[in-house]
């Protein structure tokens, strides 16, 4: 059997196992992923934790004990991701008060209390949609620059953005914001 084969240090058989799982692998992380340099990045990643991890299995359905260590992995890269755009939209305090000192505290105190409630309402949305509309609003970048980013259509871009103005619409009001 090839796991006995890599346990023993078997090279081919190691490069035989890849081969026959890479597929199965690769498809779990994209789904979790949606990215296809992601997903061969992350597919990469998985063989090498499978092939850390092989003495600990147990000899019992070996592809599904592979794809619990293809989606873990996964889930765990959406988890960074997700946190890293938090913090990118976690605009620092100096950066906010950045208003002339002529118009006086109480506007800068309006200003900083407004960027904030922005931000705080920015985070509500789901994550789909906060993607475009902070990538379109906030870093003016056009539908084609995400498009390209995401690796999906402009249409599919035209698409969140139209939704996510729909979401806004509908759970949002004026005096949210103010």
């Amino acid at each position: 059997m090839l796991i006995e084969k890599v346990l023993k240090g078997d090279d081919h058989a190691f490069r035989l196992l890849v081969e026959k799982y890479r597929n199965d692998v690769f498809r779990t992380v994209f789904a979790v992923l949606r990215d296809q340099k992601e997903a061969e990045d992350a597919a990469q990643e998985v063989f090498i934790k499978m092939y850390t991890s092989l003495p600990q299995y147990e000899h019992h359905g070996f592809k599904t004990w592979l794809t619990r260590i293809a989606v873990n992995h996964a889930i765990d890269i959406k988890r960074k991701q997700t946190k890293r755009k938090e913090e990118i939209v976690e605009i620092p305090e100096e950066q906010v008060i950045a208003i002339p000192p002529q118009d006086g505290v109480e506007k800068v105190m309006i200003e900083t209390d407004r960027r904030r409630l922005v931000r705080k309402k920015l985070n509500e949305l789901p994550e789909n949609y906060r993607d475009v509309i902070y990538g379109f609003y906030i870093e003016e970048k056009s539908y084609q620059q995400m498009a390209k980013e995401q690796n999906v259509q402009v249409k599919t871009i035209e698409t969140k953005l139209y939704r996510a103005r729909n979401w806004m619409k509908k759970n949002w009001k004026e005096d949210d914001f103010s």
